[in-house]
């Protein structure tokens, strides 16, 4: 599939959002516009079990603003879904039908079981973690998933959510002491009914807004120095401790709360409860967030159905850096270049112990050549603030926070004190001699970058020698490199500094040896 521009409404319990893709085999699947309504259909439906005029009135208004929002982005491939809400409505039939002739769309009635298939889906195919169970909690459903080696064992949907939860159990504006209890009871003994994720030990990946909700207070409450909730980590500990600050806030503080959507200050503490229970049952080591959920598994589904390649779920980091480093002008040539090159550097710094092998080491390295100075796209005078600043602060899946801060501090190195500024807010995450390595294989991939600065490749292999306490470096190129000298000579200054020894350069052509 070469391009697809697709508008997906997804009516939930709670609310009611449009997001207007675009994929392509190069970028891979993008967000052109992310649009949402808190419409709560889930308080519609009445004691008889239908949803009320009233709730399907404001069901027309809103499908009816999205079509005229879609008909701007001139998208005709358009895909309405509705999940508990509608599901659970014994009007739904009629529901649809008169969705149908007052707007024009039609309303595909998504199953609890394709729910929580399209949510592993999203999952699998973004995230790095093999083995999980994953929650997306609804407005008016639960659905939960084992996946192991990045395949779906089980599977179950819960008829509640935060919106019916706090029917059930609040009298108030936000959940007190007392019915706390009484939830966390109720929770507890419907995911005891599971005997598939009690004390599996694997973590729990939540899916949805409370889930990214959750993530977003705790990064503000911490201070948190990068940006982005997807594959962040809080462990049961953090949970708690989030739980026990909202539980003392009213409910004008909690609207009030930074990383907190207004909307849903009456039901986060909710939110919590559950997850924190289900933490508990599962015995899991932490709690992931995962940005994707539904409507990319709906789109992830429709694009490998078209092209089974376009997707790996057991290569993740790989096929996302591609899409990446094209969006930022860098050729597949010299992104392949870039890794080649480092990897034998690498290799031979390692023969005459000038470094120590590990081959985690060496994968993380492999993928900081490939983006080195992407910050170029931008403005090549600021490059690594550029390059610092992009990997960090976006979402790169595959890759999880701590990851993708070595690997921004490797890309953006440009000499020990820019390095040393752009790690200073991470200094409790890594340690000394973590930090060491970093900016020593930052050095390295400078000197590497400095032997393709005119993107022609003509570097073929590189070859190291020790000879009178001088590390002599062994170039072979297959055309003149005046550029190449010049820069490399200039930059050697880097890798002296990382063998604590003096350098010397050596260009040449096959046959001259």
């Amino acid at each position: 599939m070469e391009r697809l521009k697709t508008a997906i409404i997804d009516i939930g319990s709670n609310t009611i959002r449009l997001v207007v893709y675009e994929y392509n085999n190069l970028e891979g699947l993008r967000e052109l516009g992310n649009f949402k309504t808190v419409a709560r259909l889930r308080t519609y439906i009445q004691p008889n079990g239908d949803m009320s005029e009233q709730g399907i009135q404001l069901l027309v208004d809103t499908l009816t603003s999205f079509k005229k929002i879609i008909d701007d982005f001139n998208v005709v491939d358009i895909k309405v879904t509705a999940t508990a809400a509608i599901r659970q409505a014994k009007n739904n039939r009629m529901i649809i039908h008169h969705i149908e002739k007052e707007t024009g769309l039609l309303i595909e009635l998504i199953t609890e079981e394709e729910e929580a298939y399209f949510g592993f889906l999203a999952v699998a195919h973004s995230m790095d973690t093999p083995s999980a169970v994953t929650i997306d909690i609804g407005g008016g459903s639960t659905e939960i998933t084992l996946f192991k080696n990045k395949k779906l064992q089980k599977a179950f949907s819960f008829p509640f959510g935060t919106v019916s939860l706090k029917q059930k159990f609040v009298s108030g504006d936000i959940i007190n002491g007392d019915e706390r209890k009484l939830l966390r009871q109720f929770v507890k003994e419907q995911f005891e009914q599971l005997n598939w994720i009690q004390q599996i030990g694997l973590p729990v990946i939540g899916i949805g807004g409370s889930a990214r909700n959750v993530a977003q207070i705790h990064q503000q409450f911490i201070n948190y120095p990068i940006s982005g909730v997807h594959q962040y980590e809080l462990k049961f500990d953090e949970l708690a401790s989030l739980s026990s600050y909202i539980e003392n806030m009213s409910f004008e503080q909690l609207k009030q709360l930074d990383g907190l959507s207004s909307d849903r200050a009456d039901i986060i503490g909710i939110a919590l409860e559950v997850f924190q229970v289900l933490l508990f049952v599962v015995n899991a080591p932490a709690f992931q967030i995962s940005k994707k959920g539904l409507r990319e598994g709906i789109m992830i589904n429709r694009v490998l159905q078209n092209d089974p390649t376009a997707y790996d779920k057991h290569q993740v980091y790989e096929q996302n850096a591609k899409r990446l480093i094209h969006r930022y002008g860098r050729s597949e040539q010299e992104y392949q270049f870039l890794q080649r090159m480092t990897e034998l550097f690498y290799k031979e710094c390692c023969r005459l112990s000038l470094l120590t092998y590990h081959d985690e080491h060496l994968q993380l390295l492999k993928k900081a050549a490939q983006v080195y100075a992407i910050g170029d796209y931008i403005e090549q005078d600021s490059s690594n603030q550029h390059t610092f600043y992009l990997l960090a602060n976006q979402s790169i899946a595959g890759l999880n926070h701590i990851d993708r801060v070595k690997l921004a501090l490797m890309a953006s190195y440009k000499n020990k004190d820019y390095f040393r500024r752009f790690a200073s807010p991470f200094s409790s995450w890594l340690s000394r001699e973590e930090l060491k390595i970093l900016k020593d294989y930052g050095a390295i991939l400078k000197f590497i970058y400095s032997l393709n600065i005119t993107k022609r490749n003509i570097v073929q292999s590189i070859e190291l020698k020790k000879m009178d306490d001088t590390i002599h470096v062994m170039i072979l190129a297959n055309r003149y490199p005046m550029t190449e000298i010049y820069q490399s000579d200039k930059q050697k200054k880097h890798i002296e500094r990382v063998f604590k020894k003096p350098v010397k350069i050596h260009f040449y052509k096959k046959g001259e040896m």
